[in-house]
């Protein structure tokens, strides 16, 4: 075992620590206001404050479910699932934002019912006190737990940090409809619930959309790309960095493969040293894992293949939906150009191989060709 895997399972280990530690604070706090909520709820013959101890209860299983995710999540590669159980805290963030949007939708069905048929709910000085209370601990819950989860990079606890305040805005609600009720005797209590619901809905249905592109899979980080292109840039050998894939496999698991421009003179072992030197430093730089590097021939020495590959590049580029060229290499004896084009996905790739095909025979009739459509998947 090398050090890069010695400081990636050390970094595995610490980020569980913190998921479950700060999911543990949340159970407790949570199944504590929902006791007390409970009880109020019940006395004061509030629905509103009933089904806000409901939605506490809903955030404690949240948390519980997060703990369960992060602890399969944790689970060491085997022969089934080689590259390790990462995306399973994607599916433990979806359960989170299920049970946010079914929270949501049963306040608005309960709020709905009480505004058909209104219950007239009796407030004491104890019910409004446990009221304010559950407001300060869940704002000051979920800034915590949202902030964990951003340092942490876990999806589960920003979105359970994010209900939580939505949880505060809701029993927010709840107390000024009280305090409306004791001074002016109008009870809002359950069209102020249906407002807040309908807020905790939208929440739900982003939290769901959110943590669906994860699994799915979505355009990589513009940044990390341009970050990752540089550092391979910098070497002297590289004339460019092309095709950058990252592949995701969970919460700070990434995986990429790239192609470089080299060289044709270079030798195997040359090559073999400077991408394993490459890989090693993209790794402690990025912590992404290059696990394939291929590589393009850049013609060296050929006055023919530069006036070729100009004309080729002028070509290809002079359509819009071309939106990057690369990879070109003539083979100046066997007669045979091949390069590659990133297209957008505004045309169809074999309409646009087709188009670039008869124009570039038309340019060098005596050459064959070999055209590779790339997908535009990354900002590079």
């Amino acid at each position: 075992m090398n050090e890069d895997d010695l400081d990636l399972k050390q970094l595995a280990a610490e980020r569980e620590k913190e998921i479950v530690k700060t999911s543990g604070v949340g159970i407790a706090a949570n199944v504590l206001l929902a006791a007390f909520k409970t009880a109020a709820g019940i006395a004061a013959h509030s629905i509103a404050i009933v089904l806000d101890a409901v939605n506490n209860l809903s955030d404690a299983l949240s948390s519980v479910i997060t703990i369960v995710g992060a602890k399969l999540a944790g689970k060491a590669p085997d022969k089934k699932h080689p590259l390790g159980y990462g995306r399973v805290e994607y599916l433990s963030s979806l359960l989170v934002a299920s049970i946010v949007l079914y929270a949501g939708l049963t306040a608005l069905v309960e709020s709905v019912k009480k505004i058909v048929h209104p219950v007239q709910p009796e407030y004491a000085p104890l019910t409004l006190a446990i009221l304010a209370v559950g407001i300060v601990v869940k704002l000051v819950l979920g800034r915590w737990v949202k902030k964990q989860g951003e340092k942490v990079n876990s999806g589960a606890l920003v979105a359970s940090g994010a209900d939580a305040s939505f949880d505060a805005l809701l029993s927010a609600s709840v107390l000024a409809a009280a305090v409306v009720q004791i001074i002016w005797g109008v009870s809002l209590e359950a069209w102020l619930g249906a407002g807040i619901s309908a807020v905790i809905i939208k929440s739900g249905v982003e939290m769901l959309t959110g943590t669906l592109d994860d699994i799915l899979g979505v355009r990589s980080d513009a940044e990390l790309n341009r970050q990752i292109v540089a550092l391979l840039a910098e070497e002297p050998e590289v004339f460019g960095a092309y095709d950058l894939f990252l592949y995701n496999f969970g919460p700070n698991k990434n995986y990429g493969s790239v192609h470089l421009e080299l060289a044709d003179t270079m030798t195997a072992e040359e090559i073999d040293r400077l991408t394993r030197r490459l890989e090693t430093k993209v790794y402690r730089k990025t912590g992404v894992l290059l696990t394939g590097v291929g590589v393009y021939s850049r013609n060296t020495g050929d006055g023919e293949a530069a006036q070729i590959e100009n004309a080729m590049r002028t070509m290809a580029l002079s359509h819009e939906w071309v939106l990057q060229f690369h990879g070109f290499h003539a083979d100046t004896e066997h007669k045979i150009i091949r390069f590659d084009v990133v297209l957008s996905f505004d045309i169809d790739r074999h309409e646009a191989v087709a188009t670039l095909l008869k124009e570039a025979q038309a340019i060098r009739p005596d050459y064959a060709f070999q055209i590779a459509p790339d997908v535009d998947v990354s900002d590079v």
